[in-house]
């Protein structure tokens, strides 16, 4: 069988965050990979960086991990109806990279946000973001994972079972997708 390589992207930067846990837990969905976790730890985009001392090296490496990875999960926040800055900041510092490492790439979205719609529009503005870079999202199935901190045990695992047919659903299909599309 073809080894795959995942990366996840969480959009927080919070330790306890439960968007990273629930890219951790799409990952054991997704099946044996070599996943990588992108460190979104980022200097704010500032043109004159860009054009000074150019791409900071941990941009660089994001972008890198992008171009490598077979398929990418993106668990986003909702923060005032929208992604998180850290999100929205690591997407404008890799349009600026050479080549465009999100082209074709299957991507799939997930939020998990404190409202009751689990960050629902926070997917939406995701997709906005992304679809310049024209990566091959998946329509579905759509993973909102509501009140999280009540869902998540202690060792961060999800036992929603509601929650894990569509985390399972959602990473079989970017699976097959990251194979079909596999030299």
């Amino acid at each position: 069988m073809t080894e795959l390589a995942l990366l996840g992207i969480s959009g927080s930067l919070r330790a306890a965050s439960t968007n990273t846990k629930l890219v951790h837990q799409a990952a054991r969905h997704f099946g044996t990979a070599q996943f990588m976790l992108a460190d979104l730890h980022l200097p704010l985009f500032d043109q004159d960086i860009q054009d000074g001392p150019g791409i900071p090296p941990e941009v660089q490496l994001l972008a890198d991990q992008i171009a490598f990875a077979d398929a990418v999960v993106i668990s986003t926040p909702e923060y005032n109806k929208a992604i998180s800055g850290v999100l929205k900041n690591a997407l404008d510092w890799v349009s600026r990279t050479e080549g465009n490492p999100w082209r074709d790439k299957p991507v799939a979205v997930m939020s998990s946000a404190a409202g009751r719609a689990g960050g629902e529009r926070s997917q939406w503005v995701l997709r906005l973001c992304l679809n310049p870079f024209r990566p091959h999202v998946l329509p579905g199935p759509e993973m909102h994972l509501a009140g999280p901190t009540r869902e998540f045990t202690e060792d961060g695992e999800l036992p929603n079972e509601l929650y894990q047919k569509v985390l399972k659903e959602l990473m079989k299909e970017l699976r097959s997708e990251a194979l079909r599309r596999k030299p």
